[in-house]
């Protein structure tokens, strides 16, 4: 991936896609190879090390800490900082990207709907200000009016110069937003392009657009 750019990882369930993406955060070892981000490995280093990097992950499922409210689930995605003003400012503006959250902050996360908890992790993972934002399955199981909002937020924070790799089942939104795009099939990569021209591409169409 260069910086910058929003890449798209695609393949039918059980390639590896997500299983890439632990990889590269650091909460799965690694067996063989490397990962190198901004210039170096970064192989067997922790994913709260990583965070400090500018390395975040959404990851598939949502993960958000059940018991705790929103606004201590947000400050939980700030716990690498220390500037208390700047760590108010992004909760901020995590609420302005989600009114939702800014109306329930004080509920409890485990009391919230998937779209709302789908919000949560996005914000969580943008309060570490990441310059890498890994996203695993963001619309999994949400209706399409919250798709539409979650993809909404995808390309505003790219067009903010954060660069996402995105792993998502719907291929056919997640090429339409997407530079350029990878299929995995049993944990190789085995196509890469210009994402537009993979939407056009016959065998990605048949195989992964329902064509």
């Amino acid at each position: 991936m260069r910086e910058g750019e929003l890449v798209s990882l695609i393949g039918s369930n059980g390639a590896g896609k997500t299983t890439t993406m632990k990889a590269i955060t650091g909460t799965l070892p690694m067996n063989d190879g490397d990962i190198e981000f901004l210039g170096r490995s970064i192989r067997g280093q922790g994913p709260w090390d990583l965070v400090k990097q500018g390395l975040a992950m959404v990851p598939e499922g949502r993960g958000v800490f059940t018991r705790m409210t929103i606004t201590e689930n947000l400050l939980m995605g700030a716990y690498t900082r220390s500037d208390k003003a700047g760590i108010a400012d992004d909760i901020e503006k995590v609420f302005t990207i989600f009114p939702r959250l800014r109306e329930r902050k004080d509920q409890l996360a485990g009391t919230m709907s998937g779209g709302e908890q789908q919000m949560l992790a996005m914000g969580r993972a943008l309060m570490s200000r990441p310059k890498v934002l890994l996203l695993d399955e963001p619309s999994m199981g949400l209706s399409p009016i919250m798709v539409d909002k979650i993809f909404e937020v995808v390309k505003d924070v790219y067009a903010q110069g954060v660069t996402i790799l995105l792993v998502e089942q719907n291929a056919s939104r997640a090429l339409a937003i997407a530079d350029r795009g990878y299929v995995m099939e049993s944990g190789l990569i085995t196509m890469t392009g210009v994402a537009s021209a993979m939407l056009d591409d016959p065998k990605v169409r048949a195989a992964y657009l329902g064509e």
